[in-house]
């Protein structure tokens, strides 16, 4: 009796096989990395109200991070600047420059000046600055090299993963309280030893339990 089928289609449940389980894979590996903070969230950059330049007051300037974000080594939230700490300044510099209309509006007509949030952990992560800066993780760690920033943009992913990758491993994170703000700092070569120093003697054990950071 004749065949209907060819032989070489004894093979073809292996092939779809084989070729449904790629694109299974396929799918999956898209969706992971497409779909992941480190895609959609790392680089976001927003249009601020007042264009600002980090590089020019944190760089050029060499003006501390915590003259503008004031509460960040004593509060949970590093609080944005008022116009007041703008004016401080600009009372006397740039009095008449068109970037800083916005500013000098702000100042008369006493309205707070409504800038873009870049750094947004969601509602239910609890994170405290504070916390984190009296235990010696310096800024860059999470913000990046800001003194090298035009527009502030986001550097990491602020995801679950990546923040227990660091209460898992401090270490490398940890540096002298004087050395917090300073932009692309380098540890030294007894990192590992003054590390081990600093999580004994301030009794460092960052959580890596739920009720650590979903409270």
């Amino acid at each position: 009796m004749a065949q209907i089928f060819p032989k070489w289609t004894n093979k073809l449940p292996l092939v779809v096989l084989i070729a449904v389980l790629g694109f299974l894979t396929s799918a999956v590996g898209l969706f992971w990395y497409f779909g992941s903070p480190k895609y959609t969230d790392v680089g976001y950059r927003p249009v601020q109200p007042v264009a600002y330049s980090h590089k020019l007051h944190a760089g050029d300037l060499g003006m501390d991070c915590r003259y503008c974000h004031t509460d960040v080594e004593r509060s949970a939230h590093a609080n944005i600047p008022s116009t007041q700490t703008c004016m401080n300044c600009h009372t006397l510099v740039k009095t008449d420059s068109e970037k800083m209309l916005p500013v000098r509006e702000s100042w008369a007509n006493k309205e707070p000046i409504e800038w873009v949030r870049v750094h947004n952990v969601p509602d239910y992560a609890y994170f405290d600055h504070s916390a984190h800066l009296n235990a010696g993780v310096g800024c860059e760690s999470c913000h990046g090299n800001v003194a090298a920033m035009e527009i502030v943009e986001l550097k990491q992913t602020l995801s679950m993963g990546w923040c227990l990758d660091c209460h898992r491993a401090p270490q490398q994170h940890l540096r002298p309280q004087d050395q917090l703000t300073v932009m692309n700092w380098a540890a030294p070569v007894n990192q590992a030893e003054f590390a081990a120093l600093m999580i004994k003697t301030k009794n460092i054990k960052p959580p890596v339990d739920c009720s650590g950071c979903h409270r």
